[in-house]
């Protein structure tokens, strides 16, 4: 792994000095399509702000783009980062297929794409994922959810039937009403974590963009990447977290929910 990244490291804090400690650094980041907060497109300032994340692992939603053929964008993107490529589309098209990405530098192992269309609505899905790290399975779910309450509450449901015990949830759930139902069934499954302000670049007001890790004995730190490049890239920041626990603190277990 890279610096800074997925790796292990022994003691500090005061642990004991024989403890491993695994470090992963995730994102998720809806790239908008390419096209800025200044309404300009383009690719290379999105490719840049993956650059400063310098994460293990990066969810994107909304890729797309009228010159690279939809998902052949996140393969660009991947290329250009040094970083392997799952694609999960969501719409598919002649011209391209468009939907969502995961960016890793982690060994992958099992895809499960997810649809959470709803008939007569924008087609949305998560990718389900098992990626390793130092010897622990970590269940990956990316997701975008739907735009209106009804699709989200359904949308939620089935995504908690397929988490499993050591589990990362994260994208743009879409979901700015934080007593609403959807999150409070996340949080009872996950536990807290900060509701950042990610949405939109320029001036955030609303927490759109969620990061959720289970079991709740992992520390996890969480920020809003906010550059000069990120507020103008996206019409959303990034969010990063940091997430460390001993390894293994059990030994791996297989993901739930694999249907």
């Amino acid at each position: 792994m890279a610096p800074g990244g997925a790796g292990a490291r022994r003691g500090g804090g005061g642990r004991p000095p024989a403890e491993l400690i695994v470090r992963l650094v995730l994102a998720t980041y809806n790239i908008h399509r390419c096209v800025g907060w200044d309404g300009r497109y383009d690719p290379g300032r999105i490719r840049d702000v993956i650059h400063e994340l310098d994460a293990d692992i990066v969810a994107l939603q909304e890729v797309d783009s009228p010159d690279r053929h939809g998902l052949e964008l996140a393969q660009w993107l991947g290329a250009e980062s040094k970083l392997k490529v799952v694609a999960g589309p969501t719409l598919l098209e002649r011209r391209g297929h468009h939907g969502n990405a995961v960016l890793t530098r982690c060994a992958y192992g099992d895809i499960r794409l997810v649809d959470l269309s709803l008939p007569g609505y924008e087609p949305r899905g998560a990718i389900d994922m098992d990626v390793t790290c130092d010897g622990t399975l970590v269940q990956l779910i990316a997701t975008h959810l739907g735009l209106f309450p009804w699709e989200r509450r359904l949308q939620v449901r089935r995504l908690l039937k397929r988490v499993g015990p050591n589990c990362v949830l994260m994208g743009d759930l879409n979901e700015w009403m934080l007593w609403g139902g959807p999150l409070r069934w996340i949080k009872a499954m996950f536990g807290h974590t900060p509701a950042l302000r990610t949405f939109p670049s320029f001036r955030p007001l609303l927490p759109l963009d969620r990061i959720w890790v289970r079991p709740r004995a992992m520390r996890l730190r969480m920020s809003v990447h906010r550059t000069r490049l990120s507020a103008r890239a996206s019409d959303h920041l990034p969010l990063k977290a940091v997430i460390e626990w001993a390894s293994p603190p059990h030994p791996p277990l297989s993901p739930a929910g694999r249907g």
